[in-house]
């Protein structure tokens, strides 16, 4: 065989495997895409402004600065379900256990510091961590066993919201004895300005969740998997490995938003967590990530994540009952759904 002939074919298989990958990304990823991708940021932006707006001249109680942190304050936990959930969602699976994990994790914060008597780092670490058990364990049912994502989410959804009534005992679980626990989602950092730890916290990791996405090999293959799962392995890519760290990666955000909700509430309610979930997926559908996978972005997440709070807060602020919240709600996210199965046909 002629070397010179041969030589581009053998650099082109001696290749890392993810190059490979990364060519995929692209290809799956054409600039009309990526375009349209922006242009369903910007919409969501848009919608976001006229939504302000709205409750804005509806009454004069919406456009206030407390009543602006306490919509920031109502979107960290949302937001930071949804941040771990756009991983997921991009690589074509679903986590539908974020709402009962978060509250399963909050129990667990509750017995590692008031039961245990833990010292506050070591229990709020424990905390997170084991809401990567969590995330690691649908991982494994997802990836390893071969079990759909819906089904296996779902599944670890019950089981969730079952232990945190066995743990808790059916009653809720105070952080009296640790006052600085409940400092950690509403101590002011900021002197003569309601600015909680909690809205830092989150804002922290929108920048640690965007440089995830968009700077390192878990973007990547996330985008990779999502966009092609076939042609991804068949570059060389570990697909089973890569959805077992995604899905752990998302426990770790339920982790956290597990104690600042229990922080928030100075108590870990064994009850609560039901439909968070879905409010979080509906944030990252609105924000552009396609259920289908292999789109989606961080900053359109935090938009739809803003977008949830502002009308929670819109409509209690004018006086909208407590159960046309949820029917208001319930019709986002239909419509949210909707939209994002027209963009697949489309595509």
């Amino acid at each position: 065989m002629n070397p010179t002939t041969a030589g581009p074919a053998q650099a082109e298989n001696q290749k890392s495997p993810s190059t490979s990958a990364y060519r995929a990304i692209d290809e799956g990823k054409p600039r009309f895409a990526r375009l349209r991708g922006s242009l369903q940021q910007l919409l969501a932006a848009a919608s976001l402004i006229v939504i302000v707006v709205y409750f804005s001249l509806a009454s004069s109680h919406f456009f206030t600065p407390n009543n602006l942190v306490s919509i920031l304050t109502a979107a960290t936990v949302t937001g930071i379900l949804a941040l771990g959930t756009t991983f997921v969602i991009i690589t074509g699976g679903i986590d539908l256990s974020i709402g009962t994990g978060m509250v399963l994790c909050g129990v667990m914060a509750g017995v590692f510091l008031t039961y245990w008597g833990w010292p506050l780092w070591a229990g709020v670490a424990a905390t997170i961590l084991f809401g990567g058990v969590i995330g690691l364990i649908n991982g494994v049912n997802v990836s390893v066993l071969g079990i759909p994502p819906f089904i296996a989410t779902l599944g670890m959804m019950l089981i969730a919201a079952g232990l945190s009534l066995v743990i808790s005992g059916t009653k809720p679980i105070y952080f009296n004895e640790t006052p600085e626990f409940q400092q950690i989602m509403n101590l002011s950092i900021i002197p003569g300005i309601r600015f909680p730890l909690g809205v830092a916290i989150f804002i922290v990791m929108i920048v640690v969740a965007a440089l995830l996405l968009s700077k390192t090999i878990v973007g990547r293959y996330a985008f990779s998997i999502g966009s092609n799962e076939a042609a991804t392995a068949l570059s060389g890519v570990n697909v089973r490995r890569w959805k077992i760290v995604i899905y752990t990666l998302a426990g770790l955000f339920v982790g956290l938003a597990g104690v600042l909700s229990a922080s928030r509430l100075s108590s870990a309610q064994p009850t609560g967590g039901m439909g968070l979930e879905l409010e979080a997926i509906a944030a990252v559908v609105i924000g552009g990530t396609s259920l289908q996978g292999g789109k989606g972005s961080i900053v359109g997440t935090v938009i739809g994540a803003l977008i949830m709070a502002v009308l929670t807060n819109g409509l209690r602020i004018i006086s909208v009952p407590q159960e046309w919240q949820s029917v208001a709600v319930g019709i986002v996210i239909l419509v949210a759904v909707y939209l994002d199965m027209l963009r697949r046909r489309r595509s």
